[in-house]
């Protein structure tokens, strides 16, 4: 399909301005107005137009009943909203079975929590945090529909490349978000995080900051990726290995239900919706960070670009309901907190939010992987950053899981001695290359605040490993990990982009080198 050709469902939902007749809807149709055409400088010209008026509302295979003819909308990313108070009178696929044999769950304002409602194969299914049927949905609710599937599947968005991995399994298709608003939304706007239960503000396409996105040339990697081709997914990359736009368009088409603390959070991502395991988010996460940072026109980027951003917003209000500890988004657990925060860094900077744009003050609870994995401190090898272990927030109940990089190997705590230098270099790492790179592209260091992350990022990508390696061995004779520092493993084009493009950014890349 074509560029033009893709966006032009995007443009024709832009071109319609969203009234319900009232003075209110009259001043939204003035701002939308206003809009400015990507790629240019010049307003939109819209013609107003009225509210859908249905009874149904269908979306990825889900669809909404409502008791009554009612008024609907769509958001910018083409998620559907509803002017209420409204009744859903049924959901289809209907909610089906009891306890675990409960499927095709939906939850209204689902929290940041340990439970949930969608299916009753997920290790934190609570029934009582389902929603049932007929459900009045008030203005600033929002309602989670889900669609199982029959048996347990691979995760089809984007699959682990390792097949031996057979927890990276889940029971859940695909969810939709129907969102009610108390009157229509501008047509450029973004729907509002569905954990967002205030949605005093609404976020709009036409606070896109394009300007800052940078524009480099996409270099050439060595081919497709074999773990692509193993899963016959050779169309997702040029011939030269380069991400097509639109396979990451579509792995962020879907809403990311995203809100399950825990690692039974995986078995909630939906085969059809996001990645699965958390290191394989922030491969997706990388690989769009990095296309939407190369030459391709600004129309070209938009849709990608659209889709990030909702998923930051959407992350952004997790974030900010989280409380470390108990439920506070996705902490440092080896894969599992991976690719959650850098959608947050690039809606900040792309919207301009000023909460946004200051994440650690206005959501100090919140957990990020990367951040909780990485601290300055001298480590055995001679480095200046470190790896803070596998589960550093519980070191003291699991010893061989924590703080361990300030030792050398023959001294490394617990039972499975070499357990935090295996996730440190199978499944933490190698997934946040491109986020680092993309990151300091967008002039975002001090937006993501934390420095140690883009500092050990450069002693993963610089250090030769090679002596510590023999190290490890000489300790644990039996020690087999294959993965070495200075690559991603699995995305070479990552690799390419770093090749080219680290060498061009401040600080050095021998940052991470102890002072003489």
């Amino acid at each position: 399909m074509k560029t033009t050709e893709r966006l032009s469902g995007v443009w024709a939902m832009l071109a319609v301005c969203l009234l319900i007749g009232s003075a209110a809807g009259c001043a939204q149709a003035g701002d939308v107005a206003a809009a400015v055409e990507p790629g240019g400088t010049a307003p939109l010209k819209m013609q107003a137009a009225k509210l859908e008026t249905t009874d149904t509302v269908s979306q990825y295979g889900i669809t909404w009943t409502f008791s009554r003819k009612v008024q609907v909308g769509r958001f910018v990313t083409g998620d559907y909203y509803v002017v209420g108070p409204v009744t859903v009178a049924k959901v289809s696929p209907a909610p089906a079975g009891s306890g675990k044999e409960s499927r095709n769950g939906s939850m209204l304002n689902p929290p940041v929590t340990t439970a949930v409602g969608y299916d009753g194969r997920i290790k934190g299914f609570d029934p009582k945090s389902a929603a049932a049927f007929p459900l009045m949905l008030k203005p600033g609710d929002s309602l989670v529909s889900s669609i199982s599937l029959a048996e347990r599947q691979q995760n089809q968005t984007f699959p682990n490349p390792d097949r031996r991995r057979t927890t990276e399994t889940g029971p859940m298709r695909t969810y939709a978000v129907l969102t009610c608003l108390a009157a229509a939304a501008p047509a450029d706007a973004f729907r509002p995080a569905y954990c967002d239960r205030e949605k005093k503000r609404l976020h709009r396409a036409r606070d896109v900051q394009w300007d800052r996105l940078p524009s480099v040339k996409a270099v050439p990697a060595k081919g497709v990726p074999a773990w692509a081709k193993r899963y016959k997914m050779e169309k997702s990359f040029t011939a030269e290995g380069v991400p097509t736009l639109a396979w990451l368009e579509r792995m962020f088409e879907r809403p990311w239900i995203d809100h399950v603390y825990g690692w039974h959070s995986r078995e909630t991502h939906a085969s059809e919706s996001m990645p699965g395991y958390g290191r394989e988010v922030g491969r997706g996460v990388s690989m769009a960070a990095m296309l939407l940072c190369c030459d391709f026109t600004r129309q070209e980027k938009t849709m990608l670009c659209h889709r990030m951003i909702q998923v930051g917003i959407d992350n952004w209000a997790i974030a900010k309901r989280g409380k470390r500890g108990s439920a506070g988004g996705w902490p440092a657990a080896g894969g599992f907190g991976n690719g959650r925060k850098f959608p947050i860094v690039f809606a900040a900077v792309m919207l301009q939010d000023p909460e946004m744009l200051q994440i650690n003050k206005h959501a100090d609870e919140a957990s990020f992987g990367e951040d909780e994995h990485t601290e300055f401190g001298k480590s055995w090898t001679g480095a200046t950053v470190r790896f803070t272990g596998q589960y550093p927030l519980i070191g003291d109940r699991q010893i061989d899981r924590g703080p361990y990089e300030h030792l050398t190997p023959d001294k490394w705590p617990g039972r499975k001695k070499t357990m935090s230098e295996g996730y440190r270099r199978c499944c933490t790492s190698i997934c946040w290359v491109g986020q680092a790179l993309a990151a300091r592209m967008l002039k975002a260091e001090k937006v993501w605040d934390h420095d140690a992350f883009f500092v050990y990022v450069d002693r993963w990508m610089h250090e030769d490993d090679a002596k510590a390696v023999e190290e490890i061995k000489k300790a644990y004779p039996d020690w087999g990990n294959g993965v070495r520092q200075g690559t991603t493993v699995f995305d070479p084009w990552i690799d390419a982009m770093w090749a080219a493009y680290r060498k061009t950014l401040q600080p050095p890349p021998d940052g991470w080198k102890p002072k003489e």
